[in-house]
């Protein structure tokens, strides 16, 4: 991706977040100089690459196949005394789809907080990882539902779904309803070690640099 398709992509999120009435931390905006002056009271949000975030799942198309979102806070596996938990919040466009993953150990609550509608699609995994037949049974809100392997949520503004570890699951906006504002609550994220997605895929994109950094994404703050 072009690092100009990146930045308009943040200028594009941060009004959206502005007119959901969703506040980002003071840091999101800060520039070079400021991660310079602040990176030792900053430690954590270095360390646990907090901040802004960005894949197409090194597919190449975006728009497709990606996703936008920003880490608010994160713990480390096995850290002693420090978070043992995480939070998320991301953009999912229309038929912008977040491929088949699941997560070996990380419970987590997605939440529709405003904007669109949120599809989720759902299946249990066999023993080797695959996709299984069996119907799936999920809480969303509180409640418990079944339905068959691959079936559908579809969450609406307020309404929120729990997917515990090894539960295949793809996502993406619904078509005509617009750009959607997703929370997510969950134990430590560990995107190194914690995710198996059905297909081999990458993680951050190319970026090709064709014009400064507006806001650095989470693996690339520039400190010593």
């Amino acid at each position: 991706m072009k690092r100009s398709e990146i930045n308009l992509l943040q200028m594009e999120a941060v009004a959206f977040f502005r007119e959901r009435q969703f506040h980002l931390p003071p840091w999101a905006c800060w520039g070079a100089a400021d991660w310079q002056k602040n990176r030792q009271e900053a430690r954590e949000v270095i360390d646990h690459k907090l901040g802004w975030d960005l894949t197409d799942f090194g597919l190449g198309d975006f728009y497709r196949c990606g996703l936008l979102l920003f880490t608010l806070r994160n713990g480390k596996v096995g850290e002693r005394g420090g978070k043992d938990y995480a939070e998320k919040v991301m953009i999912v466009r229309e038929n912008q789809v977040t491929p088949w993953h699941f997560h070996f150990h990380k419970m987590e609550d997605i939440i529709n907080r405003g904007g669109g509608e949120l599809v989720i699609e759902l299946c249990n995994a066999t023993g080797d990882e695959q996709l299984a037949e069996t119907p799936v049974i999920v809480q969303v809100d509180g409640v418990s539902r079944e339905l068959a392997a691959k079936g559908r949520v579809v969450l609406r503004p307020g309404e929120s779904i729990t997917l515990p570890p090894r539960l295949y699951h793809q996502f993406y906006g619904a078509s005509g309803r617009g750009l959607v504002l997703v929370g997510e609550v969950s134990r430590v994220n560990d995107d190194e070690k914690d995710n198996r997605f059905l297909e081999q895929i990458g993680r951050f994109p190319e970026i090709e640099a064709d014009e400064a950094p507006l806001y650095y994404l989470c693996h690339e703050y520039p400190v010593d």
